[in-house]
Parts: structure tokens; C-alpha cells; sequence
């Protein structure tokens, strides 16, 4: 061979103990595809506006191939991860080796990762969408593959370690180095509860050393790779450089969850706070069937099957694409919130979500003789949040949990009217994560309640 193209001078030396002919044939050049997810940086809101990621931090699970890898030792990882990290807070994504995928064949992938991917895993392709999939991640799970590497060498975000040794890890490799020097998990069944521990230990700048360890003349491969093809064939260069090619977007999941297991705690003082808040109720949401069961079970009707909609406790309805929008014959949000009570007995609260930042809500409550009476249609505005020039706003489905777990709290105080409310409008706090969203309950208005859903 003419040319071997290295990326980093100390790859010269591990050839030279091996070969010194052909390390004498050996150039630093550095890493195309290193280059093409440096040059592609600017690009990490859109790719994360393209995974639907939001306000969430973006989890990323690498895994290479063969025996020691992430989905080989730890198969069951990624859907424990899914069953236990709340769905506002975290979206999360696996990059999986192109050997793997080979391997096994789209169809077998798949069918193994289902419970993780019905609950929203992002798996990302393997030719071009890992990468920009690293560029959008918060952070990284990683086995003993020097994907990771990339990671490491775009930004200094947190990355945590899963690998338990074997005979795959090479000694002194920049891999082993960074292995070596970041946190890493506990046994798989205490994952779940340890990552954010593992990710919080990580040490800023320890992805960083490592990744300059493997790759060197950052920025400039395509141009060093075509000097020396170009010398190999006796060619001059042309002029112009070739720079390099953007990473496309990402696709988004395939799957999304439209149900919820939902943990509440609703934190109430006697009379209004000095903020002007009745009451905050932190909500914490995971796709159902995952882990235990939550305080409720809150379905989306459409989108979630017949029997999760009819044990749900909340049934919430966004509005239909704008396509079916124009149909002959749809509810109003008051009718359709009638119905999903009358039709599902065993719903407590309908909701009809009409913007991002607006929904309406009936609750059904327990009266004294022992018969279900319905409440009037409330109206909850969601207020969107202002953090450090940007705005982030809350699912309202998750908003709909905090209010139906407040109204239907254990508490001598009966919940308020929308009578009452048309004097007082009531304030609320929906704690997600370390954010905390206002919620205005009042009394709906006629054209909100016959507004077409």
C-alpha cells in the first residue's frame, strides 16, 4: 500500500511497533468525518428542533459491535432507561455500530429494541445521522467504541461509561484513556436512578483530552487526504477546495408514546401563597407499561389503543391535523369532553387541548350520595416560560395531570367552582423537571367551549 492516512501521529507509532515499512508509508492527515461534525456545529438547534427534543436533554446511547458491546452485555439498557427517566425531561437516542446493523438486519433491530422505540427511542441510521445526531446530544452513554470519540472532540458535554472490560479495549488507546478517567454506571438494574448521578460526576474537560489523543489536524483532513492522493498520482490540485459536506437533519422517532404511567405531588398551604400560587404540583411522566404503574394512567385519545384509553384516568384530545380540520362533521372541545366522560367510565377528566398554551378540562367527582357528577369546563392557560432569551413551553398533556391531580386531591376543601373562578381566576404551578410553568384556572368561555375539535 502507498499511503496509509492516519488521523493522529500516535497511530504512526502503533504501526511503526508493528511494521516499520509501512509505518514509513504513513501520514497524518487527520479525520474527514471528524471535520464534517466540526464544520456541521452550528447546525445543533436545528438537528435537536428536527428530533422534536425541545427543552429536554438528549440522552445518547452508543453501542459498537461485536460480543462487549452496550446491546450485547446490556440489551435490556436502553428500555430501562426509557421506564425511568421522565418523558419531559430527557428524549433519548442510540447510535448503533454500521456492522451491527448489517448484522442483524433492520427488522431483527428493531423487533429487539420495540419496547424502547415504542416509547420514543430515536435510533439513528447508520450512515450520516448518528453524527448529527452526537451534535444534538447533552449527553452520552458509551461502551468500549470509539464513537464516543467524536463526541468527545465536538463539545465538552458529559459522557459516562458502561464498559466491564474484555479483551476488545486496546491498552493505552485513546478509548482506553477516556474509559478510564469518566464516570461510570452501576449494575444495569441500578442504571436508571444512577445516570443523572454518573452524568453530574462527570469532570469538564475529560472528554476533550481524551478526544486529542485520536484525532489531530482537526479542521484541515480533506485538504492534507486530496495533497497526498493528488502526490500519489502525479496530479497538481486544483485550486478550489472542496469543503466539508453539512450533516443532515435527523429523523425524528417513529414512535411516540400517547400513553403515560404519571407520578404527582401536589404541594398546598392553607390560603394562597405569597406568590400568588394556590398550589405547585410536580409532574413526572413515563411511557406506560415500561416500570410500576403511577398515581394515574393518562392516555391521548386517537392515538393511544381502545384499552389504555379506557382504563386511563385522564383522557386528553389535541386538535386534528390541519388536513381533517375542514371535515363535514367534528365535536366541539365541550362535546368531545362530555362524551369521553359519559362514554369511559372510568375516566375522571377529559381535556381538549386546543393551542400549546391553551386547553379546557371537566373533571367527574364523587358527590355526596355516592353518584359521579361532572364539573363544569374549565379553562387552563399555560404560561410559557423566558429562560435566558429563550421561551420554553410545557406539553399541556402534562399540564392536564397537575391539574386533574389538584382537583381531585384528598383535601377537606372542595375544589373550586367555575363560578367562583369567573371572580377569582386560580393559580397553579406545574413543576417539571427544575422548571416550574404557571397555569391559569378559570371558567371556559362559550366560544371556547364550542370552538370545533
Amino acid at each position: 500500500m502507498a499511503l496509509h492516512a492516519v488521523a493522529h501521529p500516535d497511530q504512526v507509532a502503533r504501526i511503526a511497533a508493528a511494521d516499520r515499512r509501512a509505518a514509513d508509508r504513513a501520514k497524518v492527515v487527520g479525520d474527514p468525518t471528524l471535520d464534517r461534525l466540526l464544520a456541521s456545529r452550528p447546525l445543533r438547534e436545528r438537528y435537536r428542533a428536527a428530533l422534536g427534543t425541545g427543552a429536554r436533554r438528549l440522552l445518547v446511547l452508543v453501542s459498537t459491535w461485536g460480543p462487549e458491546s452496550l446491546l450485547r452485555r446490556f440489551p435490556e439498557l436502553p428500555a430501562r432507561l426509557a421506564a425511568h427517566l421522565p418523558q419531559d425531561e430527557y428524549q433519548l437516542a442510540l447510535v448503533v455500530h454500521p456492522n451491527e446493523h448489517s448484522l442483524l438486519g433492520t427488522y431483527d433491530l428493531t423487533e429487539r429494541l420495540a419496547p424502547a422505540l415504542d416509547a420514543g427511542l430515536v435510533l439513528a441510521g447508520p450512515h450520516e445521522e448518528w453524527a448529527s445526531v452526537l451534535i444534538a446530544a447533552d449527553a452520552l452513554v458509551t461502551d468500549h467504541g470509539s464513537t464516543a470519540l467524536y463526541y468527545c472532540a465536538t463539545e465538552d458535554r458529559p459522557v459516562v461509561g458502561v464498559h466491564r472490560g474484555g479483551a476488545e479495549l486496546i491498552p493505552g488507546s485513546p478509548m482506553h484513556t477516556l474509559l478510564d478517567r469518566i464516570p461510570r454506571l452501576g449494575a444495569p438494574d441500578a442504571a436508571p436512578s444512577a445516570v443523572e448521578e454518573a452524568l453530574r460526576a462527570y469532570r469538564p474537560g475529560t472528554g476533550r483530552e481524551a478526544a486529542r489523543t485520536a484525532f489531530a489536524q482537526q479542521g484541515r483532513a480533506l485538504r492534507l487526504l486530496r495533497t497526498e492522493l493528488y502526490a500519489l498520482l502525479g496530479l497538481t490540485p486544483p485550486a478550489r477546495t472542496a469543503p466539508p459536506r453539512l450533516l443532515p437533519e435527523p429523523r425524528p422517532a417513529e414512535r411516540v408514546p400517547a400513553a403515560f404511567d404519571v407520578d404527582t405531588a401536589v404541594e398546598t398551604r392553607t390560603g394562597t401563597r405569597a406568590d400568588g400560587v394556590a398550589a405547585r404540583v410536580r409532574v413526572a411522566r413515563r411511557p406506560v407499561g415500561l416500570g410500576a404503574p403511577g398515581d394515574h394512567l393518562a392516555a391521548e385519545d386517537g392515538s393511544a389503543s381502545e384499552a389504555l384509553v379506557r382504563s386511563a384516568g385522564v383522557l386528553y384530545r389535541r386538535p386534528l391535523p390541519a388536513a381533517d380540520a375542514s371535515s363535514a362533521l367534528a365535536w366541539t372541545a365541550d362535546g368531545w369532553m362530555r362524551h369521553a366522560l359519559a362514554a369511559y367510565p372510568g375516566c375522571r377528566t377529559a381535556a381538549a387541548v386546543l393551542t400549546p398554551d391553551l386547553f379546557l378540562l371537566r373533571t367527574r367527582t364523587r358527590a355526596s350520595t355516592g353518584t359521579a357528577e361532572a364539573s363544569g369546563a374549565y379553562a387552563v392557560q399555560v404560561a410559557p416560560l423566558a429562560e435566558d432569551g429563550r421561551v420554553t413551553r410545557a406539553d399541556p398533556a402534562a399540564a392536564v395531570s397537575a391539574v386533574h391531580a389538584w382537583l381531585l386531591r384528598d383535601s377537606p376543601s372542595p375544589a373550586p367552582d367555575p363560578v367562583s373562578l369567573a371572580l377569582a381566576p386560580l393559580r397553579l404551578s406545574c413543576v417539571i423537571g427544575d422548571r416550574a410553568f404557571a397555569l391559569v384556572l378559570r371558567p371556559a368561555t362559550d366560544a371556547e367551549a364550542a370552538a370545533p375539535f
